[in-house]
């Protein structure tokens, strides 16, 4: 597959599907030797640490007693803020890990054209980079979220006169590919965090040459397609669970009898291996997006496919017959 080349709105689409279909199995296997561990580990702590906080909640609800939940929540305080720091301090390991795995995965497969990349590989470009996605971390954290919340605000203040409906629909499926683009352009070039963040801006509106059509609305659908593709998918985990819940909470108990709750038993720890599942698949699920925006992001360099091209046209008549 080549990179660094010109792509229209169905394309993006069509090679993301391509890309895992060549090198899914390489791509997955290093993603899952590298953050298994720590998904595992996070899915587990939620599973054990919030079953019975749930119970609780759910069981005092539903016998009209919810001075016990009050009083089992003061008594295990300790233990559910450790639980939540630990499940905080993992997830936070898993998305810094998600989000620069595929970005550097793919720098590498474009770069060298190596398609038998190795996790040791992949652990080396993240030590070699751990300065720089800390500082674009803290850039995102402290800069990026704050503008998007003001721009997010004013479009549901605009809400009144309906406009704000469209600047959301608009704003959702940009900034997600602003905040990519940002990522792809940091981790594969030497540019600062302002200059990268601009060019990502930029990128979105139009081409480097300044003389092509805007790319704005081919990125902007892509990207709503396909996280439609992957929402519509992840649901089907998402909603097994509920039934179990809705149909456990609308079972009618017979006289006499407490209703059952759907957190307590073999029934609870099910659904939150569900959820546990679903966790896990969401995240899994999450590299298509990110692959797709490297293509996008492929797409917007046109500087690399002037390059790419003199190269290949210098290799012409120089391979024997």
């Amino acid at each position: 597959m080549q990179f660094y080349q010109k792509r229209d709105f169905g394309t993006f689409i069509s090679d993301t599907f391509a890309f895992f279909k060549e090198h899914g199995k390489n791509y997955f296997k290093n993603y899952l030797l590298i953050n298994g561990i720590l998904l595992i580990l996070m899915v587990v702590i939620f599973v054990l640490g919030y079953r019975e906080f749930f119970a609780q909640m759910m069981g005092s609800n539903t016998a009209g007693q919810n001075y016990y939940f009050e009083a089992y929540f003061q008594e295990n305080q300790a233990m559910l803020i450790l639980v939540s720091s630990i499940v905080f301090f993992l997830f936070l390991a898993v998305t810094m890990v998600s989000y620069s795995y595929p970005v550097l995965y793919l720098k590498r497969l474009s770069e060298t054209g190596n398609k038998d990349i190795k996790a040791d590989d992949i652990l080396s470009d993240l030590k070699s980079n751990v300065g720089r996605f800390l500082l674009l971390f803290l850039g995102m954290l402290f800069i990026v979220t704050p503008l998007a919340m003001i721009v997010f605000g004013l479009s549901v203040v605009l809400m009144f006169i309906l406009i704000g409906f469209f600047l959301i629909i608009i704003m959702g499926p940009a900034l997600m590919n602003v905040v990519n683009f940002l990522m792809f352009d940091y981790l594969h070039t030497k540019k600062g965090f302002f200059e990268s963040l601009s060019y990502s801006i930029r990128a979105q509106f139009s081409y480097r040459n300044g003389r092509e059509k805007s790319p704005f609305w081919k990125y902007w659908g892509s990207t709503i397609v396909m996280y439609f593709i992957i929402q519509t998918v992840s649901s089907i985990f998402t909603m097994i669970p509920m039934m179990f819940i809705f149909g456990g909470m609308m079972t009618v108990p017979q006289t006499g009898e407490m209703q059952q709750n759907p957190f307590e038993g073999p029934m609870g720890i099910f659904i939150f291996l569900l959820y546990g599942v679903s966790l896990l698949f969401s995240f899994l699920m999450i590299n298509v997006i990110f692959v797709m925006s490297g293509l996008q992001y492929y797409d917007s360099r046109t500087d690399l496919h002037r390059n790419l091209d003199l190269s290949e046209i210098d290799t012409i008549g120089t391979h024997e017959i």
